[in-house]
């Protein structure tokens, strides 16, 4: 099986790729520990900017902790857009005794643990933002390692039951990360560093368990050229060279934005449409999160092997982002905690499938398969984006035909997202590089 079939605008490899260029499949061992080590990387940054970063702003002034809260998001926001290509790139051009993933892993690994401890230690919104950069420095550094491995090591037709564990471990980590930050409160410190030393440990066992085949650096391609043009290409994948590749970004983009929209305002819907005491909003939303992520997870491993044995990708994504827009129109017209359970269940499903076999897709469409890091970082973007797109589109959906004293259409709101997840179905649709 090539690398990239059915398609004559994805490039070919040279003699002696495909097949023969390093895969090793490593067992389920091996499996495991990536399972692991993505979930707790997830659940160190997760639990940090989901629980403790507002606390730690509160801490420093209750006052202005909203704002303080938006500068450390914002530097590092962007600081990740920018170096998930660039340190993508890095890697696949790193040639060293360790490999060219097992650097990152450790420099991950460092940079949680050290951000952490700034975290913990700020007294200032400075020093805040700057240890909450360096903890995402390191998400960054780790994820490009770990999610290089798979199409480093992993067949294509082998990516299956890795790539659902990977895809979903963002779900899963923020259920773990925040179940253990919880075991401590109200005490900040092992509340941010137990959770970065879990993820910190699990990273460093993967650098010492991942195999070294396949991961040695490749010759340069002089393709990519040198100065601006390298610069450039680093952040840039033509559409018209690479169409799947293209689709394959606003597919996940237009899903991650109806992602975005549930995980952003779910907590004040509760509040305003389903009259959830606030008191108990946090853990009516662990609950929901949990829920969310359990379902996720279980048919995730399921139908990522049998998207394996079946050698189709494509189904399973489309099917997927389409329940998952149905969890989106069961929680728009949610009239309890009860109904916006079991659409959280539905979303659950068709995001832990979309999650698990998209990034099986994804690798079979990549521009340069023997240089992954670097287009997977591109990809990242996806992710990365509806996070800033989503806040900024929200307000003026919410004030469409909304009551008097209240805060927000949801039920428009939810129902567009809806709709933007159906898009990302369709737009995989004329993918021609993956079945």
């Amino acid at each position: 099986m090539s690398l990239l079939s059915g398609s004559a605008n994805q490039p070919t490899l040279p003699p002696g790729e495909g097949e023969g260029r390093g895969f090793v499949d490593p067992g389920t061992g091996f499996v495991a520990v990536l399972a692991i080590a993505s979930t707790l990387l997830f659940g160190a940054l997760l639990s940090v900017g989901i629980l403790t970063l507002p606390l730690q702003a509160n801490a420093i002034d209750a006052a202005t902790s909203t704002t303080t809260i938006a500068i450390a998001n914002g530097f590092a926001g962007i600081a990740a857009l920018v170096l998930n290509p660039v340190i993508g790139r890095i890697s696949d051009r790193t040639s060293s005794r360790w490999g060219r993933r097992r650097p990152y892993l450790v420099a991950g690994a460092v940079l949680v643990l050290l951000g952490g401890l700034v975290v913990v230690q700020a007294g200032s919104v400075l020093t805040l933002a700057l240890g909450w950069l360096v903890m995402t420095l390191g998400q960054v550094a780790g994820l490009t390692a770990l999610g290089a491995l798979v199409p480093d090591l992993f067949s294509p037709e082998r990516r299956g039951p890795v790539s659902a564990l990977f895809g979903v471990a963002g779900t899963a980590g923020a259920v773990v990360g925040l179940f253990v930050a919880s075991l401590f409160s109200p005490h900040l410190t092992p509340m941010v560093l137990v959770p970065a030393a879990l993820a910190a440990v699990a990273m460093l066992v993967m650098a010492v368990v991942a195999p070294t085949a396949g991961s040695a650096a490749p010759a340069a391609d002089p393709s990519h050229g040198a100065g601006l043009r390298a610069v450039v290409s680093t952040f840039w994948v033509s559409p018209r060279r690479y169409p799947d590749f293209a689709l394959a970004f606003l597919s996940r983009f237009a899903v991650f934005c109806a992602i975005a929209a549930v995980n952003a305002y779910q907590a004040v819907y509760l509040i305003v449409d389903l009259h959830v005491d606030p008191v108990d909003v946090a853990g009516r939303v662990f609950l929901s999160t949990l829920v969310l992520g359990a379902t996720a997870l279980v048919f995730s491993t399921i139908l990522g092997r049998v998207s394996d044995k079946v050698g189709r990708r494509k189904p399973f994504v489309i099917v997927s982002a389409l329940i998952f827009a149905v969890g989106l129109a069961l929680v728009a017209s949610a009239d309890s905690f009860g109904s916006f359970l079991v659409a959280s269940a539905v979303m659950g499903l068709g995001q832990g499938v979309y999650l698990a076999v998209d990034f099986a897709l994804i690798t079979e469409v990549l521009p340069d398969p023997a240089n992954p890091a670097k287009d997977l970082g591109i990809m990242n973007l996806a992710m990365s984006l509806p996070n800033i797109v989503v806040p900024v589109v929200a307000p003026g959906l919410l004030a469409i035909g909304a009551a008097a004293g209240s805060p927000g259409n949801f039920g428009l709101f939810f129902g567009v997202a809806a709709v933007v997840g159906l898009v990302g179905a369709v737009l995989i649709v004329p993918v021609r590089g993956a079945r």
